[in-house]
């Protein structure tokens, strides 16, 4: 395998499948058996999944609810998500388990950096919820923080799309994608990549990421292998390495 660990972002919209809202186990499964056929090849995998198919906790705040509220919603959301994708990989033999930046130790572990390195090298797959415990901060920054503390070699935003475009490719004909990308473009540009606090986040501590359609059967294989698809975004200095 080119990467050794991966750090997989999942929206939680990914989990809803057919319905238009909440969680189609049968989407579920198919991201469980694309995780377990990575972990099979030897990468050590974490996981963080949104909550976006219950709950967005940005957007109840502009409703009118307490932001702090809203958020905390939202981290819970990411916790029902996160005990349904690891549910579906112990069906499947798998040892995963959950780890969560806010403390319910009745439901999943508490998050720390020691634990959750030990355990994904064990060959555990770690699926990281409720962000990064604390309001404000979206899923996309909780990826790329998690991605960068267990010193992950590659973080993956795995969308519904095959890559990034400068403009939307459902409304646009014209659109064209990037192969490849420097953060701070991506940033300058506004392109609908990650918040821009997750993408600092990665360009200071020099995490590659690739944006590519989980859709794609064998996608995070190919990944793993050294493939090129999707879009590539690092740093200005690694780029062209």
């Amino acid at each position: 395998m080119h990467y050794k660990r991966i750090l997989v972002k999942l929206s939680g919209e990914a989990l809803m499948g057919q319905y238009e809202f909440g969680i189609d186990p049968l989407i579920v499964g198919k991201l469980a058996v694309e995780l377990s056929n990575l972990q099979q090849a030897g990468v050590e995998v974490g996981v963080v999944v949104g909550g976006g198919n219950i709950f967005r906790g940005a957007e109840l705040a502009k409703s009118g609810l307490d932001r702090v509220s809203a958020d905390l919603m939202g981290m819970l959301a990411t916790v029902m998500n996160s005990l349904a994708l690891q549910d579906s990989l112990r069906q499947l033999g798998v040892s995963a388990g959950v780890m969560s930046g806010l403390d319910m130790p009745q439901v999943c572990d508490r998050y720390t950096q020691r634990d959750a390195r030990r355990r994904i090298s064990n060959g555990e797959i770690i699926i990281f919820a409720a962000g990064t415990g604390s309001p404000y901060f979206t899923t996309d920054t909780g990826a790329s923080l998690r991605a960068i503390e267990i010193q992950a070699d590659l973080m993956v935003k795995a969308t519904k799309v095959d890559g990034i475009y400068d403009k939307d490719p459902v409304k646009y004909d014209d659109a064209v994608k990037f192969e490849q990308l420097d953060f701070d473009r991506a940033i300058d540009q506004r392109l609908a990549v990650m918040d821009v606090a997750a993408m600092i986040l990665c360009n200071d501590n020099a995490m590659d990421m690739v944006v590519c359609n989980i859709n794609q059967p064998g996608i995070l294989l190919a990944l793993a292998k050294g493939e090129k698809v999707g879009t590539r975004v690092s740093p200005k200095e690694t780029l062209y390495d």
